[in-house]
């Protein structure tokens, strides 16, 4: 049995009632917002990133979102790190939640399905890190005049991806069999902790929250994530517990369509020594205020991309019908950054009329380097 159980009966809830409350109405206030605007959707995708990053800032990682960016529209400028693997798994994750019926995540086929990102690596990082090191090397999305010999490139060792590939596909059919709990090969000690019951920890938590159903939801999403970061439910998706603390939130109706509270957002901006206290009301507290401080984020940041998107329309003004502004604007609106590459292939263009119209557009160049360039709203 799992020593450290998460007992309930021991927190006081009173304190925590009126930080709650604040929560629950900053959150439906920007919710509401984001449902009526223009520009809702390009703020729910680009809260993926952000969220996604803050994410790794919470468990002692950094990941630039450029770099997330590009990685995500497979234009990777380097061999992508394992800390940018993970980055990319909490965005896909965050998207497939959103994509979902709210009640999905917390099902017992949402949590086994979401519990697998952290078991298995896609086996398309190398193949796509490999394909764009290429890619760059002969043309770096048209950024520079240099083009190296294609005979001179690195040599790739397609056996190595061969091997890689053939691994996965083997743990995706072993993961597709049924009773593969039972029958799975014994994992690396030098990756997993072996006294690590997951599912056990997995069901203590599950039982937690059966306890807290009868608080208010912007409670039991606290104590749902108080009790996933005191259980350690699983070793390497301690992030997991915050999107699913989010999906109590949506399943309960503070957030509603595809908006996912960005949780990591919040928490970013809380000291570790108030969110790790020994003392579970301090803890308690402090995720109430981060719930609070990512919703004002959340609302800043949507009006800041108002703001934006009306300046930006009056370039449109006079502009022929078919013009590919309109369809840049939309892109930027929902990427904080894009590359030329980016662009030409959404807007089906080459890379240097990508450059020529991302200029007219007046975006601001985000990376200050002569080539991989990437621009954002100013």
């Amino acid at each position: 049995m799992i020593s450290m159980a998460y007992d309930l009966a021991k927190i006081s809830m009173t304190a925590l009632m009126r930080p709650a409350f604040d929560a629950a109405i900053a959150l439906t206030r920007l919710d509401e917002r984001i449902a009526r605007s223009p520009v809702g959707a390009g703020f729910l995708e680009r809260t993926h990133f952000t969220d996604a990053c803050a994410s790794l800032w919470i468990d002692g990682e950094l990941v630039h979102i450029e770099d997330l960016v590009l990685h995500d529209a497979t234009k990777d400028i380097r061999t992508p790190t394992h800390e940018l693997t993970i980055a990319r798994d909490v965005l896909r994750t965050r998207r497939r939640i959103a994509a979902q019926l709210p009640g999905w995540a917390l099902s017992a086929d949402g949590v086994r399905i979401l519990r697998k990102t952290s078991e298995v690596t896609s086996a398309d990082d190398v193949e796509t890190a490999g394909a764009n090191r290429a890619a760059a090397a002969i043309d770096p999305e048209g950024e520079g005049d240099d083009v190296d010999d294609i005979e001179n490139l690195p040599g790739v060792d397609y056996a190595a991806i061969d091997a890689l590939l053939a691994r996965s596909d083997a743990a995706i059919e072993r993961a597709k069999k049924p009773g593969r709990a039972k029958n799975a090969p014994e994992k690396d000690p030098f990756v997993y902790d072996l006294d690590w019951d997951e599912d056990e920890r997995l069901e203590e938590w599950q039982a937690v929250l059966a306890r807290a159903q009868d608080l208010p939801p912007v409670l039991q999403a606290i104590v749902a994530l108080d009790a996933w970061n005191e259980l350690s439910v699983l070793q390497h998706a301690p992030w997991l517990g915050r999107l699913l603390a989010a999906s109590i939130l949506r399943q309960a109706g503070i957030t509603t369509g595809a908006h996912l509270a960005a949780v990591n957002l919040g928490l970013k901006t809380i000291p570790v020594d108030r969110r790790r206290h020994r003392d579970p009301g301090t803890r308690l507290l402090a995720i109430a205020g981060a719930l609070t401080i990512s919703a004002e984020i959340g609302t800043k940041e949507h009006d800041r991309l108002t703001l934006a998107k009306t300046m930006m329309d009056r370039k449109l003004e006079g502009r022929r019908t078919s013009s590919k502004l309109p369809e840049l604007v939309e892109l930027v609106m929902a990427k904080p950054l894009v590359s030329a590459g980016m662009v030409a292939k959404t807007l089906e263009m080459t890379p240097q009329a990508a450059r020529r119209i991302v200029l007219e557009l007046g975006l601001r160049e985000m990376t200050g380097r002569g080539r991989f360039r990437a621009w954002g709203m100013i």
